[in-house]
């Protein structure tokens, strides 16, 4: 697949940080909600293998938030989620599958709750943006829904704990996976998550003011040169080996949150109401006929030009949907949506590469 240059126009925004990571040498980008993600500063597999060891800040600004406030916003944020939201705590952060009225995948973000009144949906996008004011006005709720100028950046990787602490004290060493605190630099107070898109670990920085999250960013890397800190961005290898799922990659519309094992975040039997309850019940009734799954295919390159898994050379058991070269499996890995016969099974198949047939072969997730 070519790469092709990208123009920055007005509608698409950079961010804060931009002007910072090109002096670093960012090579390429990707879009996101309309802004600028870094994807590359030297190759991938060196900065897969770098994240791994040691650590890296990442501009992850296009991880808009969507806050939602007022009498009503527990009510809206529970109607967009099948995840039961009635025992949730002010301070903490849950992965929920956003669904459509058909069961259907609109998002799956990462949501906080700072008040009983106010909450926020992060890596959220435009589409959930409209979807949230959408079903307001049609539940005529009392609620104000807008995307708050945040920035966000993560610390990801192994040394990203004792940076964390030089930087932010020993308080912050408490923080538990998948909760928020408020913590100062400088006499500015910044909301900082024990969260991020790798399974290294790591937090993520809400940047609200932006010339202290500048200064932030310089001093992160000041101190961080005793442990090799570096920019990075999140790798799509090191994601995939852990399972992490990328909505519009791994995830679709026409996708339902059990084909994405999303099981244990499906609350039917609980007194909550929520869209789409009623169509997911019938959905697992009914079972499902396909599942979100590990690959594991013999090549170092991929040909994003085709995503049809062969049974036989003929018969398509699954479609690619997600794919890198692992350095550590030294292959193509990927996530891809499989038949129930052959999911089941882990049976191997194969996939076209440059005209070329190339064996593979199913597993589980995360990839080991």
């Amino acid at each position: 697949m070519k790469n092709f240059y990208i123009n920055k126009t007005r509608r698409l925004r950079s961010t804060p940080f931009t002007k910072k990571i090109e002096e670093q040498g960012v090579k390429s980008y990707t879009v996101y909600n309309h802004m600028l993600l870094p994807t590359t500063f030297s190759n991938v597999d060196e900065e897969y293998l770098h994240l791994k060891k040691d650590v890296q800040v990442w501009d992850v600004s296009v991880q808009r938030e969507i806050e939602i406030s007022g009498k009503d916003a527990h009510q809206l944020v529970q109607l967009m989620t099948c995840r039961d939201l009635s025992k949730t705590k002010v301070g903490n952060c849950y992965y929920v599958p956003l669904i459509d009225a058909n069961g259907g995948m609109v998002n799956d973000p990462l949501i906080y709750k700072l008040e009983d009144d106010l909450w926020r949906v992060c890596i959220a996008d435009s589409d959930v943006l409209l979807y949230a004011k959408g079903i307001a006005a049609g539940k005529n709720l009392n609620v104000e829904i807008f995307e708050a100028n945040i920035d966000t950046m993560a610390v990801q990787g192994p040394k990203s704990f004792k940076l964390m602490e030089e930087v932010f004290g020993n308080e912050i060493t408490k923080l538990k996976f998948f909760k928020y605190s408020f913590y100062k630099f400088q006499n500015k107070k910044f909301l900082i998550s024990r969260s991020g898109f790798s399974k290294q670990g790591g937090y993520e920085i809400h940047v609200d003011n932006i010339k202290a999250g500048l200064e932030l960013y310089d001093h992160l890397f000041e101190v961080g040169k005793k442990y090799n800190i570096k920019p990075g961005a999140p790798n799509q290898a090191e994601r995939i080996e852990g399972g992490l799922l990328s909505y519009g990659n791994d995830m679709l519309i026409s996708d339902n949150p059990f084909e994405c094992g999303f099981e244990k975040l499906v609350h039917l039997n609980s007194d909550v109401d929520f869209l789409g309850k009623n169509s997911l019940k019938k959905i697992w009734d009914k079972g499902i006929e396909r599942n979100l799954m590990g690959v594991k295919i013999n090549s170092d390159t991929i040909n994003y030009d085709n995503f049809d898994l062969l049974y036989n050379n003929k018969e398509i058991i699954g479609e690619l949907r997600s794919a890198a070269f692992s350095p550590t499996f030294k292959k193509i890995i990927g996530i891809a949506m499989i038949k129930k016969d052959y999911f089941k099974a882990k049976k191997n198949f194969s996939i076209s590469i440059n005209n070329k047939s190339v064996d593979g072969e199913i597993c589980d997730l995360p990839i080991v």
